[in-house]
């Protein structure tokens, strides 16, 4: 039986999703961190700030003045592909 709550990686894998969308999810937040609702393909949409803010080690990065603009986008990129969907 397939899980009713596949992580945007899972269906990244299966091709229900595509880079274009995740690219795109990962742009919106770095353009408004307060984004709560974001779709990102048919049937699916993602509260941005909440992906972020429940992953450590992505929160940290975008937190920090420290990070590059390159660190900042994989750190989203991460926390959005590691996320499920309801």
């Amino acid at each position: 039986m397939p899980d009713p709550n596949p992580t945007v990686g899972e269906l990244f894998k299966a091709k229900a999703i595509t880079d274009e969308q995740v690219s795109a999810a990962v742009e919106a937040y770095l353009a408004t961190p307060d984004t709560s609702e974001h779709p990102i393909a048919d049937g699916y949409s993602l509260d941005l700030a909440a992906v972020v803010a429940g992953h450590g080690w992505a929160s940290q990065v975008v937190a920090s003045p420290e990070s590059s603009s390159t660190l900042r986008r994989g750190a989203v990129r991460t926390a959005i592909l590691l996320t499920r969907v309801s």
